[in-house]
């Protein structure tokens, strides 16, 4: 048994080395039927890890296998097995990824929802109608409050699509991307809302006190060329732009203290 296992190895290491020379689809199927052992025993020990069928797990797994063949180099000097498991259970591992969900929920509760719904199916047949919830929690012998945790947890672990329609118009489809704001946007609509009131205020001011407000705070003038720019000194121009903003506070204050406050603008 050892001779014929040693045997094994020794034309797998010949036809890697006669593939690395010279490839072809012949010599890598070759080399996949002998090496499929590794695929196997991958996919063995992830089966008992998730719940994906073992065969799926194994047509993933020899996509690896076959990678690992097309870049081994034997002149390395090392075993090709050290280096084809990391890509087999990468495969795996992608596999699981891409099919698993965002949102990871205790295995328990996996467990219960994959069972209530095959308990579903039974009993809509034996009952010849939907069961009640109840029913079904009896059948799994929980609580009714936990039966009902963990179809929601179920549920909730899938995303929704930003493209699902919402709201179906005639001649108009809002998608759910459409109703949920977007926090940029929203933060640029509001600071425009917000220019647009300051511009207001703005053009209450009297000239003067307006144009010092305009010169100093948004040109970003120095009073003394604000006041050059005005045919004023710096100390008028300060005094300016007390009246100013104090005018612009008036003005911008909320409506329901705009009452008490217009006396003193």
């Amino acid at each position: 048994m050892a001779a014929s296992e040693s045997s094994v190895q020794y034309d797998g290491m010949e036809l890697l080395h006669l593939y690395h020379q010279h490839p072809s689809i012949k010599l890598r199927n070759q080399l996949v039927e002998i090496h499929q052992g590794l695929v196997r025993k991958m996919a063995y020990k992830f089966r008992h890890q998730c719940h994906e069928p073992y065969e799926d797990l194994e047509q993933i797994g020899y996509f690896g296998l076959i990678r690992a063949i097309e870049r081994f180099n034997p002149n390395h000097g090392y075993a090709f097995s050290s280096f084809a498991i990391p890509y087999i259970r990468g495969e795996m591992l992608h596999f699981l990824r891409d099919r698993s969900t965002l949102v990871k929920i205790p295995r328990r509760w996996q467990e219960l929802d994959n069972e209530g719904q095959k308990i579903r199916k039974e009993l809509t047949i034996s009952l010849g109608r939907s069961p009640k919830e109840i029913e079904i929690a009896n059948k799994l012998h929980i609580s009714l409050q936990e039966w009902q945790e963990c179809k929601l947890a179920a549920q909730n672990r899938m995303p929704l699509s930003l493209d699902a329609t919402y709201v179906n118009y005639i001649d108009n489809q809002l998608t759910l991307g459409d109703i949920i704001p977007c926090p940029r946007t929203a933060v640029l609509q509001q600071q425009e809302e917000e220019r647009q009131i300051l511009q207001g205020a703005m053009n209450l001011l009297e000239d003067n006190p307006r144009m010092a407000v305009e010169l100093v705070f948004l040109k970003e003038f120095t009073r003394k060329d604000a006041g050059k720019k005005i045919g004023a000194s710096p100390m008028t121009v300060t005094r300016y732009l007390h009246k100013g903003i104090q005018e612009l506070i008036c003005y911008l204050q909320p409506q329901t203290e705009s009452g008490v406050l217009s006396a003193e603008c």
